[in-house]
């Protein structure tokens, strides 16, 4: 299988603080990867040091070959990146119709029209495009985030804790929503997640990290009980 992300021996600092130390992984095309760790080991740094959105120390980022590693945030979305950040990054003062005509700009660089995929893909949003970010609930804001990055036509999806704050039933969605754009649209996910479940319900790979290092790397079948508590219980 063809490996479209890599990342070799990532490093990355604040002040004297080493946050990524010398982190390295896979991403095969077509697949969903987890990477789980308690909270504050670098995770969420990772995901902005592959988005560009933080400078590494050294190390290097590939995308389908290419070395990303100095490449700037909008290229790497034109490249086929999609992001969703924790705490979604939605502005709360545009309209649902509005947020999504910026990821199309954002895209394409001029304005254009709304694809009729994102409306099929999220029928509640086309029922409140008028509504604005903020009024939103908090299931409606990680679809509307995820609307967002789908309509930049990603290759790679990157979601950083999609289960964050929203109810029960909508993490339900959530997880037949991306299953459903892993294994029916062959889109490649890496997803970082806390709820265990709802990663295994997913992921066929998993990356384990703590203290700014991947300290395991497996199949799901691997990531047995003895590790879960080790590397993930707090």
């Amino acid at each position: 299988m063809n490996t479209l992300l890599h990342i070799s021996d990532a490093r990355q600092s604040y002040g004297q603080s080493q946050i990524l130390q010398g982190v390295s992984l896979e991403v095969p095309e077509g697949s969903c990867t987890c990477i789980m760790g308690r909270n504050g080991v670098g995770k969420t740094t990772l995901l902005q040091v592959i988005m560009g959105l933080l400078a590494m120390d050294g190390g290097a980022v590939h995308l389908d070959g290419q070395d990303i590693s100095h490449r700037p945030t909008h290229d790497r979305a034109r490249l086929g990146i999609g992001y969703v950040p924790q705490g979604r990054g939605i502005f709360p003062r545009l309209s649902v119709n509005d947020n999504i005509r910026v990821a199309v700009l954002g895209r394409t660089g001029k304005a254009g029209p709304i694809p009729d995929l994102v409306f099929e893909l999220f029928p509640m949003l086309a029922a409140i495009r008028q509504r604005l970010g903020g009024q939103l609930s908090g299931g409606q804001q990680q679809q509307l985030a995820l609307a967002r990055a789908l309509v930049t036509l990603p290759r790679l999806l990157i979601l950083d804790e999609p289960t964050e704050g929203i109810q029960p039933n909508v993490v339900a969605d959530m997880a037949r929503l991306i299953h459903s754009l892993n294994r029916e649209r062959g889109l490649t996910v890496l997803l970082v997640e806390q709820k265990l479940a709802f990663a295994k319900a997913l992921a066929e790979r998993f990356y384990l990290m703590e203290r700014g290092a991947m300290v395991w790397d497996g199949p799901r079948e691997k990531l047995n009980d003895d590790l879960v508590r080790q590397h993930l219980h707090v």
